[in-house]
């Protein structure tokens, strides 16, 4: 065996650098920390402690509070008032001695000189609704926020509080202690505000055509903060985007109004016998047991029939909920009611719907069908929905979500008639709202930090269940087919990532500090984790992973490392560069062909060899035997001849001219390609993803390769592939089903074509 000198060894050397690199030697540049798109996540990261593990699991001493009410409410219908006085339990569950609590005061944030209501910059705008010009200049300002009346131990004795815009401290007489368990009273009442006006997450609706409210009612009662391992007090105050971090609880609930008000509440209604009338009661006996088709429990004739009754008597409904996080109602004497029973795994489920005769016949026609739908699909991705009903709510303008309850917007015309964007916009919101059930108020987020660990896990999974919506159910639940879907599909994101980077927060961002809330903590993460279904892992490892963490963490309290690490520890597929890219930066996906080379095979070498040579101050004696040389046709130093004796050229075949030639190397079975191609693969957005490409060929045929996103791993701007194959090459495309939200497709093919980029597009039909 011939012994090779240094020189051919260090030649040999450099040949493999040159094709694991793909570029020329550069000049010696200074040293630089790890900025690998691939390194771990370690220094974004939390440690991995007792409390939460590095597999994304609860640790073996994992804690949350436990935090009951008792309530007695009443709704003065004719004052828009709620008054209010609770009992609450608070179980210390932590390792921590508690001098102190915090209470959430979420209704201050309407009082008149709140300082949410400055915290942004105005500046005057020369167009506007007239609404909003009326509600800035003309309006006097809503009065509103809670009025504590008193703070009391359990012994009737005052506790000292202090209250900060919306928290409140309870100075407790001594610590509660780790395992202790305190009570303390406290009532309360404030003027309710109308959420139309105001365009507030509850509230009331008046009607002026006959002088009723439709009361949505939520934020109502002082509610403790948590405390946790992560933030101590999560005390951070309600400025108005920043929704919730709440507690799991049980909760007893006496709600008086109006007597000829219809109620609806988080919780199972104790005592239906007294408040609803025998024919009533009847129709609500059936619809436990009614499964193919909604029941009118009342009718919109006898809602109707109500509206110019304003009794002066009042009932009272009766609510019990256990393990949750929050409790909201509505009530008004409009409320058509109906409901029927949904088979979810073991457990019979109602899906329920309230609404005034205003949103006929489009709620009746598709609100609670909509409400079934999302608990078969979402259960069937996380876990099977555990409490015994879910309702939906008309409520104009709204869309806000509570434990089994919640506000839906959209109204039919005047006439009854509406259009396909009323249609799905109401099934869409009601899906989104009712899926909120599951994220946050099962699998119970920090919404105050995180906004997207509900809005766009959430906004991810209602952009499944549209899209098989009715799928599951009779022919009369009228299924929808080709559901317009808002977000979810990679295209639909393109225009925000694609947009003023001054104005995009990472999805890695508290909500009060992101210019665009919608794409940023609903779109975005959502549309991230469809890619990361269909693109990346794959359905199979997707949905197991997604199931394992909502199992873990339903009824719990889970942070965003404890979603990464539960993705990774349950799929075994590395994820740090796609949490690091879609979530912690605002990079985007542009990913492109480059330069296209056609090689061939020659029994001499070509320029580019004696160049190479040439800078190592070598000639072809120093090269080791049997070297192959390439030839590229498109390039300045290609030589015709060379090609000319060309064991493809002269239809001697590559097989046997590489046996003659090298008789040390034995490939009389190995296959001989007839073409060869060097592409050149560039990325010019900050985004690494996976390499979607479509090969097209002379004889009309196509294949499909994907590249793994490891091929950026050495090089973040220009990767080298290249392709032997049989069939002359007519044609490339990179993601040619648009699964990557590529913002710019221009350069996405091969030879270049004239196809309008996906943005382009956009802002041609923005301009048009």
């Amino acid at each position: 065996m011939r012994t090779l000198t240094y020189l051919q060894t260090s030649l040999l050397t450099f040949f493999s650098f040159i094709l694991w690199s793909q570029d020329t030697p550069t000049e010696r540049e200074g040293g630089h920390l790890n900025n690998n798109k691939f390194k771990q996540l370690y220094e974004e990261f939390s440690t991995p402690n007792r409390y939460r593990t590095a597999s994304g699991a609860p640790g073996d001493s994992y804690y949350q509070q436990q935090v009951d009410y008792v309530m007695d409410l009443e709704l003065d219908d004719r004052n828009t008032k709620l008054y209010g006085e609770e009992t609450i339990t608070y179980s210390n569950n932590s390792p921590d001695a508690l001098p102190y609590l915090w209470v959430q005061l979420d209704q201050n944030i309407r009082q008149k000189e709140a300082p949410a209501l400055e915290k942004n910059g105005t500046g005057f705008q020369p167009l506007t609704r007239a609404s909003t010009f009326v509600k800035n200049y003309m309006d006097e300002p809503f009065d509103g926020g809670f009025h504590i009346e008193s703070v009391k131990t359990t012994n009737g004795k005052p506790l000292s509080y202090v209250i900060n815009q919306t928290m409140m401290r309870v100075d407790l007489p001594s610590p509660i202690p780790p395992g202790g368990q305190y009570s303390f009273s406290i009532k309360w009442w404030y003027k309710i505000n109308n959420h139309v006006t105001n365009r507030a997450r509850s509230g009331y609706e008046y009607f002026p055509e006959d002088g009723n409210r439709a009361y949505v009612i939520a934020q109502f009662f002082p509610r403790m903060a948590v405390y946790n391992d992560v933030e101590g007090w999560q005390n951070y105050q309600f400025w108005g985007n920043g929704e919730f971090a709440l507690n799991f609880g049980n909760y007893e609930v006496n709600l008086t109004v109006p007597s000829d008000h219809v109620v609806e509440a988080t919780g199972q209604l104790q005592n239906p016998k007294e408040v609803l009338s025998r024919e009533e009661f009847k129709r609500y006996k059936t619809a436990q047991n009614t499964f193919d088709t909604p029941i009118i429990i009342v009718s919109e004739d006898e809602a109707i029939a109500k509206e110019t009754q304003f009794s002066d008597k009042k009932k009272t409904w009766r609510f019990v909920a256990d393990n949750v996080r929050d409790f909201a109602f509505a009530s008004s004497r409009k409320f058509i009611w109906d409901m029927m029973a949904v088979q979810v795994g073991p457990r019979k489920v109602m899906a329920v719907s309230l609404y005034p005769k205003e949103g006929n016949p489009l709620w009746e026609d598709y609100s609670t069908v909509a409400v079934a739908q999302t608990l078969d699909t979402y259960s069937r991705y996380t876990f099977n929905y555990p409490y015994p009903k879910a309702v939906s709510v008309h409520a104009r303008n709204q869309g806000m979500e509570y434990p089994m309850i919640c506000w839906n917007y959209g109204r039919p015309e005047e006439d009854g008639t509406y259009s396909d964007r009323t249609k799905f916009g109401m099934i869409s919101v009601i899906i989104h709202e009712v899926g909120h059930n599951y994220f946050p108020m099962i699998v119970n987020s920090d919404e105050r930090q995180w906004g997207w660990m509900d809005e766009g896990l959430d906004t991810f999974m209602q952009y499944l269940t549209e899209q098989e919506f009715g799928a599951n159910f009779p022919e009369a639940i009228r299924p929808l087919e080709n559901y317009p879907s808002r977000r979810g599909e990679p295209s639909k994101i393109i225009p925000y990532m694609s947009g003023d980077q001054s104005i995009i927060s990472p999805i890695m961002s508290n909500a009060e500090n992101v210019f665009q809330l919608g794409p940023n903590a609903y779109a975005k993460p959502a549309t991230a984790l469809n890619i990361l279904r269909e693109t990346v892992m794959g359905e199979e490892l997707f949905d197991y992973a997604f199931k394992t963490y909502a199992q873990r963490w339903m009824f719990k309290h889970p942070t965003p490392e404890d979603f990464f690490r539960t993705m990774e520890d349950a799929s075994a597929v590395d994820l740090d560069w796609f949490w690091r890219g879609w979530f912690y930066s605002t990079d985007y996906v542009d990913i492109g062909v480059g330069e296209v080379k056609k090689y061939h095979v020659s029994s001499e070498p070509g320029k580019e060899v004696y160049d190479l040579l040439e800078q190592y101050n070598m000639t072809l004696e120093d090269l080791p035997e049997h070297m192959m040389y390439m030839v590229a046709e498109n390039s300045d130093s290609f030589d015709p001849s060379m090609a000319e004796g060309s064991p493809l050229e002269n239809s001697k075949s590559l097989r046997d001219y590489i046996a003659e030639n090298n008789p040390e190397v034995d490939r009389s079975d190995a296959k001989a390609p007839k073409y060869f191609y060097e592409i050149e693969f560039e990325k010019p957005g900050g985004l690494v993803m996976p390499l979607i490409v479509e090969y097209s060929y002379a004889d009309g045929s196509k294949e499909r390769m994907t590249y793994p996103v490891q091929i950026w791993r050495k090089n973040d701007a220009v990767v080298r592939k290249v392709l032997a194959t049989n069939k002359e090459l007519i044609g490339i495309e990179v993601d040619p089903d648009a699964e990557t939200a590529d913002i710019d497709t221009s350069n996405n093919s091969w030879p270049q074509d004239t196809v309008e980029s996906e943005f382009d597009r956009f802002k041609s039909e923005i301009k048009g």
